[in-house]
């Protein structure tokens, strides 16, 4: 009855993987061997554990990343010019609390928006947030919420997530309108990492972004801090239409 009155107990707290626990304790005899303070710091792992494991599916779900990309997939041959040096050396390093930014540029296929969600999907599991969006379809969503009332509280979203995913930057050239949105959300996420990827190098944005001014100050803030990867190659998403009797090569995204 004392076990039963415990469990419940544990339950209302919201504690349910020390409940699970304690049960387990309780039809192992084994168990018994160990000290009370052992078994306790067991219980105690064990609904930490629980409990970092709901938040970072929790996390992942709300990044909505367009993969499920780890940095432990990515394909490190010398023909698609990712270095793996560099980028474990980005990766293990702080660069999300020293507000770094990371460029990914390379031509379609080449597996930019495949990096991009592993260095976000390494963030998540590290501690922060994230959210993925395509750029021609933010920019879309921000016209559409200013016509309706909701800009203000779609902009503050934007800027409250810890990395920001700005897929397919200047798949076209930008107009002067949309051109002030990207500026808005980028300087409302100073001291914020953002990650963008973009089929053009990099000394070919400006040209894309609109009013020279407005392109300035974009590329001051993007640029700042910036990591660079630079992809290479013919596209991937070729490579796996190949008739299934060769060899299968994994997908990737961007």
């Amino acid at each position: 009855m004392l076990t039963h009155s415990t469990i419940e107990g544990l339950k209302s707290l919201r504690l349910p993987a020390m409940a699970s626990g304690l049960l387990e304790q309780r039809s192992h005899p084994d168990y018994l061997e160990l000290s009370f303070e052992d078994r306790l710091g067991l219980l105690v792992e064990s609904e930490l554990l629980q409990r970092s494991n709901r938040r970072l599916e929790r996390v992942l779900k709300a990044a909505k990343l367009r993969s499920g990309a780890v940095i432990e997939d990515l394909d490190f041959s010398a023909a698609r010019g990712l270095d793996k040096t560099t980028l474990r050396s980005l990766v293990d390093s702080p660069w999300v609390a020293n507000h770094h930014q990371v460029m990914i540029v390379g031509p379609t296929g080449v597996g930019k928006t495949f990096v991009a969600c592993a260095i976000a999907n390494r963030a998540i599991r590290d501690g922060a947030s994230a959210l993925y969006v395509r750029v021609p379809r933010l920019l879309d969503d921000l016209s559409v919420a200013r016509a309706d009332g909701r800009l203000a509280r779609m902009m503050t979203s934007l800027a409250r997530v810890d990395v920001l995913i700005l897929d397919d930057l200047l798949l076209r050239p930008h107009s002067d309108d949309q051109a002030a949105d990207l500026l808005e959300v980028v300087e409302d996420r100073r001291g914020r990492p953002i990650i963008a990827t973009s089929q053009l190098p990099v000394n070919h944005w400006h040209e894309g972004l609109g009013d020279p001014t407005v392109a300035d100050a974009i590329l001051d803030r993007l640029l700042e801090r910036a990591h660079r990867i630079e992809l290479s190659g013919a596209s991937r998403r070729r490579s796996d239409a190949t008739p299934r009797s060769k060899k299968s090569v994994a997908p990737t995204n961007g």
